[in-house]
């Protein structure tokens, strides 16, 4: 099966080759590859090797060799098409209609990009020469040296309206495909077609893979307006793109982070200043297809903005768009700058240093939230905390991730504690000796753990249940309790009881050390009266591996059975929610969460069914 022209090059830009495959394999950075035992032959010492700067990955040993694609066929047995599929729902890309409009569509795009390559040249060149001197002198100006002018591919636009034009027709470029490609204009009075760009300095916006896709173009003098972009064409859609995005990637990888900025030339500053994992969009708030694709860069992209009021408003936006986006491993950061600055004038001013401090001191996503909810807002009376819980859960609700939502929600709830019931909650955990003990007790058993209403609840306390009657393997699985999904407050709670208990006990703790803890909680009691409504069947806990007298290992094995299942619960209901927004909105955006969820149950499913596989 054929494909448009550049639609496997965009997966393969989108996805790092390092990313898929270690999902597969436990891969070591090693200089700029990766390395690991190859999971194609049997070896005890790493030959296996991936590079993501030149997308392949080779086995030195066996011979193995290719691409992301090829990774996916030969080690999940997957068809050709069947993979591409599969790693254009990751890379959020809608596979094209095999018709034959599409195909002539995607001949048409890539003609529109050979045609913008060529303008970029042209541009770069007009800066280089006598009329482009007044562009070179704003350049100067704003401390933009030539190695930089050459490593962005800064160019000028003259102004005469007709320079761009004539040499596209020298070159035998047709009109139609020149306006196509957002060059050129054609006036409704018939005269001549015009250049679109005149008396610009030029910012060539390229793609995932370096491809020119589009410009930015900054007036000089009074010219209004002072930025411009390429109208939307085949190839160029303002709110996909971010300029330097393929210029960031390598040390967006390196860095392990990337950086949103505002503007072309603050991207520049930092580049310049040793911050190479920079980019900007495009003049507007970002949009979801731009938070995808820096989340393809890095978990957790630090947005730069103003310390002003605008910049704490665009904070905002972006913390509304990214909400129901958010997974585990994908959040944002914010970094805020002095009044009246952006990184060109920080960096100018302080230096490096400087603005290094400032990403360092990054607000991380969930408190730019909590800020906004709360900031100007009182909450002296009962009705006021009421609507602000009210507003807290219908922010919570826009997650459509169900373990970040309920993450966020607890994150949310100790914050209204601690800023709205200070009084209550420091005796319940903070203080010492009987009282505070007390006003423990009563916070946990405000919800009593009665018998279990459904499965879901069941499989949360035979969890806690199980580490309770056997606390020597709460350190061992402190990792997997502190990220299963448990509803109910009070089991919450007492799960971080136990998971506090896992950082500060001894390797061998025992019985008596964890009922201190609890104790000192104010736990102890909840603790009990949990493990009595797991008897369901009338005597004992209703799992043996939970019962005090199971050996460790069955409680271990029966404990992670059971977060495996509960994992795998929350994953259908999530597929169920996806295929509900997928019917009522059929988007690229749905279906590629709906892809993404379904191969997440697949590994659910074959990891339970490795759980349940009879011994050899």
């Amino acid at each position: 099966m054929s494909y448009p022209p550049g639609f496997l090059d965009d997966i393969r830009a989108r996805l790092p080759v390092s990313g898929v495959v270690g999902r597969a394999v436990r891969l070591a950075r090693r200089g700029r590859e990766h390395v690991g035992l190859c999971p194609f032959h049997r070896e005890k010492t790493p030959s296996f090797t991936v590079n993501d700067d030149k997308g392949f990955f080779h086995c030195f040993g066996c011979g193995e060799h290719g691409d992301v694609i090829g990774f996916a066929m030969r080690h999940d047995g997957l068809a050709f098409p069947d993979a591409v599929e599969r790693l254009a729902g990751e890379a959020g890309l809608a596979v094209p209609a095999r018709t034959p409009e599409a195909r002539a569509e995607a001949r048409r795009r890539d003609s529109v990009r050979g045609v913008l390559e060529f303008a970029a040249a042209r541009f770069a060149r007009a800066l280089a020469r006598p009329g482009g001197a007044e562009g070179a002198r704003y350049l100067a100006s704003r401390g933009v040296d030539e190695e930089a002018i050459a490593r962005f591919r800064l160019g000028w636009a003259p102004a005469s309206g007709r320079a761009l034009a004539a040499e596209l027709a020298a070159e035998g470029v047709a009109e139609d495909l020149a306006r196509d490609a957002g060059l050129l204009r054609r006036p409704d009075d018939g005269r001549p077609a015009y250049d679109f760009f005149r008396g610009r300095v030029m910012f060539p916006i390229g793609d995932e893979g370096g491809r020119v896709v589009g410009f930015g173009a900054r007036g000089l003098g009074d010219a209004a307006p002072k930025y411009i972009n390429s109208p939307e064409s085949p190839a160029f859609r303002k709110g996909r793109a971010l300029y330097n995005l393929a210029g960031a990637r390598r040390a967006a990888r390196d860095a392990g982070a990337v950086v949103a900025v505002e503007g072309y030339l603050d991207v520049i500053a930092l580049a310049r200043a040793g911050f190479a994992h920079a980019v900007a969009p495009l003049g507007t708030a970002l949009t979801e297809d731009q938070l995808r694709a820096l989340w393809r860069l890095a978990p957790e992209p630090v947005l730069c903005l103003d310390g002003d009021r605008a910049g704490r408003a665009a904070a905002a936006r972006a913390a509304e768009r990214a909400l129901p986006l958010l997974a585990p491993g994908r959040s944002l950061a914010f970094a805020f700058l002095p009044e009246g600055e952006d990184p060109d004038s920080l960096i100018a001013r302080a230096g490096a240093a400087a603005m290094r401090a400032r990403l360092a001191d990054a607000v991380p996503l969930v408190e730019v939230l909590w800020r906004g909810l709360t900031a100007g807002r009182s909450a002296a009376t009962p009705e006021r905390r009421a609507a602000l819980r009210q507003e807290i859960d219908r922010k919570v609700a826009g997650i459509a991730d169900g373990r970040v939502r309920a993450d966020y929600a607890q994150a949310f709830r100790a914050r209204f504690d601690a800023a709205y019931r200070a009084p209550r909650r420091r005796a319940a955990w903070g203080a010492t000796g009987a009282a505070a003990a007390s006003a423990a007790r009563r916070a946990f058993l405000q919800e009593e753990p009665a018998a279990a209403p459904d499965e879901g609840a069941r499989r949360e306390r035979t969890m806690l249940a199980a580490l309770l009657t056997h606390p020597r393997l709460i350190p061992d699985l402190a990792e997997e309790l502190a990220e299963a999904e448990i509803r109910a407050d009070g089991l919450r709670r007492l799960r971080d009881v136990l998971v506090d208990f896992a950082a500060s006990a001894a390797e061998d703790a025992g019985p008596e050390a964890l009922r201190a803890a609890l104790e000192a909680a104010g736990a102890l009691e909840y603790a009990g009266a949990l493990l009595a409504s797991g008897r369901w069947d009338g005597g004992q806990l209703a799992e043996s591996f939970a019962r005090a007298g199971a050996p460790d290992d069955a409680a271990r094995e029966g404990f992670l059975h059971l977060v495996r299942r509960h994992r795998r619960a929350g994953l259908e209901a999530d597929l169920k929610a996806a295929e509900a927004a997928l019917s009522e909105r059929m988007d690229a955006e749905a279906l590629a969460l709906l892809v993404r969820l379904r191969h997440q149950l697949d590994s659910a499913d074959r990891a339970e069914w490795a759980d349940s596989a009879p011994a050899a």
